[in-house]
C-alpha cells in the first residue's frame, strides 16, 4: 500500500488507536510497550499484512529527531534536581565512559565474529552503546517499581543523557568508515566540540526560555505549551548549528527549566508528558515500518549473538569499571547493570544509523 495525502490521516489514526489499545493490555501481562509498537509497525510494513510500502530513512530521520527532542526535553523537565545532585557524577560517569566502554568491548567483539572493519564493528558498538531514554522513562514512569536509593534518578540521568555520547561517537566513528585515511585521534576535537558547546548552550537557552516564558504575557494559558515547544526546537537547532550536540542542550535545558518556577508550569508538564507518549508510539511506529523482516532474518543469528554479549558481558563491564571510584554498594551496582539491561534493545540506534548512512 502506498501512501498519499489521502489515506495517511488515517491509516495514522488507525495505528494510533490499535497501538494505544493494544499497549494498553500488554501492560497488564507485563509485556514492554515499545516492543508492541515495534511490532504493530513491522505488521503493517512491507513484508506485514498492512503491506504499508515506507522505506525512506530520511523521513525516518525527521521522525526519529523529533520525537527524541520531545522524550528527552520530557525527561529533563521530570527531572528532580535535588534527587540527582547526589548521584550527578555517577550519572556522568555511565553516561560518558560507560557508553564509550560499551561500545569499545562490543565493537572490538564485532571485529572478531564478524568480517567488518575494526572502525565498521567499533560504529556497530556505537550505535548500541547508549540504553534507551524512551524505554527507561517508560518503563520508570508507567510501573511503581520499587528501586532503593538513588537507583532510579541514577537511571534516568544515565538514560536523559547518554544519547549525545552515542550520537557522537556514532557520528565520528561513521567518519572514520567513509574516510579510512584518517586516524581515530581525529575524533577527538568533534567530540570535545559537541559536548561542550552543547552543555554550555544547554544552560544559557535553560535561562534565556525562563526570562521569556514568566515575562512574554500571552492571552491564553493554552499557548505556553506552544512556546516552550518553540523554544526547545530553537535549541536544539541553533546548537546543531553551532556545532554543539542538540540532544544535549535540550536535556540541560529542560532540567533547569523543570527545577524554576515558571508561569502554567503545571499545564506546560501535563503537555508534554502527554506528547512524550505520543512521540514514543510514533518513533517505534515508525521503526517498524522500516523494519523488513525478510532482510533481517538471514542475519538473525549473528545478531542475537551480539545482543546476548552486549546484554551479559559488555554492559555489566562497563557499569562496573564506570561507578569502581564511587562508593557504591555491590547490590547497588548489580541492580542499576540489571535494569540497564532492559532497556538495551538497541531499538533507536539502527533506526538512525539507517537514515545517517542513507543520508551520507
Amino acid at each position: 500500500m502506498n501512501l498519499t495525502i489521502e489515506n495517511i490521516l488515517l491509516i495514522g489514526s488507525l495505528l494510533l488507536f490499535i497501538s494505544v489499545i493494544v499497549g494498553k493490555t500488554s501492560y497488564k501481562f507485563g509485556v514492554p510497550t515499545l516492543l508492541i509498537f515495534l511490532a504493530i509497525g513491522m505488521l503493517a510494513g512491507t513484508d506485514g499484512i498492512g503491506g504499508i510500502n515506507f522505506d525512506n530513512p530520511q523521513i525516518a530521520q525527521f521522525i526519529g529527531v523529533v520525537s527524541l527532542n520531545f522524550i528527552l526535553f520530557s525527561g529533563g523537565l521530570d527531572t528532580n534536581w535535588k534527587s540527582v545532585k547526589p548521584i550527578l557524577w555517577e550519572g556522568i560517569a555511565l553516561s560518558t565512559l560507560g557508553v564509550l566502554l560499551t561500545a569499545i568491548s562490543l565493537g572490538t567483539f564485532v571485529w572478531f565474529v564478524t568480517n567488518f572493519t575494526i572502525y565498521e564493528s567499533m560504529l556497530l558498538g556505537s550505535i548500541v552503546s547508549s540504553t534507551d531514554a524512551a524505554a527507561v522513562f517508560s518503563i520508570l514512569r508507567s510501573k511503581s517499581l520499587a528501586l532503593k536509593t538513588n537507583l532510579r534518578p541514577t537511571l534516568e540521568l544515565e538514560s536523559g543523557s547518554n544519547d549525545p555520547m552515542a550520537y557522537v561517537l556514532t557520528i565520528a566513528f561513521l567518519t572514520l568508515v567513509l574516510n579510512q585515511d584518517q586516524s581515530i585521534v581525529s575524533i577527538i576535537p568533534l567530540f570535545l566540540q559537541q559536548m561542550v558547546l552543547g552543555g554550555i548552550a544547554g544552560f544559557v537557552f535553560g535561562t534565556l526560555s525562563k526570562f521569556i516564558i514568566n515575562k512574554i504575557k500571552l492571552d491564553f494559558e493554552g499557548l505556553y505549551p506552544v512556546l516552550v515547544i518553540a523554544l526547545m526546537f530553537v535549541t536544539f537547532s541553533v546548537t546543531d548549528f553551532v556545532g554543539g550536540n542538540g540532544f544535549l542542550a535540550i536535556y540541560i535545558c529542560a532540567v533547569y527549566l523543570g527545577n524554576q518556577n515558571l508561569i502554567h508550569k503545571k499545564t506546560i508538564l501535563i503537555m508534554y508528558e502527554g506528547l512524550a507518549r505520543l512521540m514514543q508510539i510514533v518513533l517505534f511506529l515508525t521503526l517498524g515500518l522500516l523494519v523488513f523482516p525478510t532482510q533481517v532474518f538471514p542475519f538473525i543469528g549473528i545478531g542475537i549473538l551480539i545482543s546476548i554479549f552486549l546484554i551479559i558481558i559488555a554492559r555489566p563491564i562497563s557499569v562496573f569499571i564506570s561507578l569502581i571510584f564511587f562508593k557504591m554498594k555491590l547490590r547497588a551496582l548489580e541492580r542499576i547493570t540489571c535494569c540497564s539491561r532492559i532497556s538495551f534493545s538497541g531499538h533507536l540506534r539502527p533506526f538512525f544509523t539507517r537514515s545517517i548512512l542513507a543520508v551520507a
